[in-house]
């Protein structure tokens, strides 16, 4: 119990910066273009996750539902 809460806080922390590099890392939307402040937002494409992109998506769901388990159990103690 007692090295549980020495350690949580550390892999918490490690959790937060990679979930703040993948969120980084990930190609930012296409419909972002100014179509809210009066822009055209005609030329919005969809597109399959292929390749890195599609382990960057994966693994940054990953680490936001380890983030969230260790922050339960640290709720818990």
């Amino acid at each position: 119990m007692n090295t549980i809460t020495h350690i949580l806080p550390w892999i918490q922390l490690v959790l937060s910066v990679l979930m703040v590099v993948l969120v980084l890392l990930q190609r930012s939307a296409d419909g972002i273009d100014g179509s809210a402040f009066g822009g055209s937002g005609g030329n919005m494409t969809y597109f399959a996750r292929r390749g890195a992109e599609r382990f960057l998506f994966v693994a940054t769901i990953v680490v936001a539902v380890l983030l969230t388990a260790s922050t339960l159990v640290a709720l818990a103690f």
